[in-house]
């Protein structure tokens, strides 16, 4: 798709990264725009703040991946780097999207943006926030992870900041409530499907208007 935008004649191309299945620190991607001979020039949107090296112990066991699976994931990076024309590691939101937007840095100088700023501010976010009551959010699963570039923590950041309380609805919650206290969040509701989304948002209404009333 890269190689793509840039053959069709996009002089600047943004790369959203994210969620990824892959642990190739952009093997891939980088292969088939050399294969294309295109240099875009690309700006990467990350939604994490974790560096190239860390991508293997932070995101595979997610995907499924064991122990030593993640040691042959570390030792593939490791060497993709030392390859490279620059070396990613250390590097802040290098290891996004499995290292993706550490190997489009490497080797085609691509500018790392942190994502959840660009999005809030691409929507207005805070004005919109400023003018309400209260603010809901929600991810997948709530942890560590959040307060480290994820969106939920980067609206928790400015929600506090703004004294507007913030409310969360999630899948899975395994933040402490250390975590928690740093985004002051006040309310944390697990849902898991469909119907419990649609009850865990009426009850959250209701409470909030009653808090108005």
């Amino acid at each position: 798709m890269i190689a793509a935008a840039a053959a069709a004649g996009a002089g600047r191309v943004i790369v959203t990264v994210g969620g990824s299945a892959t642990t190739d620190g952009g093997a891939g991607a980088v292969s088939a725009v050399n294969e294309a001979g295109v240099r875009p020039r690309l700006e990467v949107v990350c939604d994490v703040r974790t560096p190239f090296e860390d991508a293997p112990r932070v995101f595979a066991p997610q995907k499924g991946a064991d122990a030593a699976m993640v040691r042959r994931l570390e030792k593939r990076l490791a060497e993709f780097a030392a390859a490279a024309p620059k070396d990613p590691r250390g590097v802040p939101m290098s290891g996004a999207a499995g290292g993706l937007s550490g190997g489009l840095w490497a080797h085609f100088g691509a500018e790392l943006v942190p994502g959840a700023p660009y999005v809030l501010d691409a929507l207005g976010f805070d004005a919109r926030m400023r003018a309400a009551r209260a603010v809901i959010t929600g991810e997948g699963k709530l942890d560590e992870q959040t307060l480290h570039g994820k969106l939920v923590g980067e609206i928790g950041t400015r929600a506090r900041q703004a004294g507007v309380p913030l409310h969360a609805i999630v899948g899975t919650d395994a933040l402490d409530p250390f975590g928690k206290r740093i985004i002051d969040l006040m309310r944390v509701i697990e849902a898991t499907d469909l119907a419990e989304m649609e009850a865990a948002g009426e009850a959250l209404g209701n409470e909030l208007a009653e808090g108005l009333a």
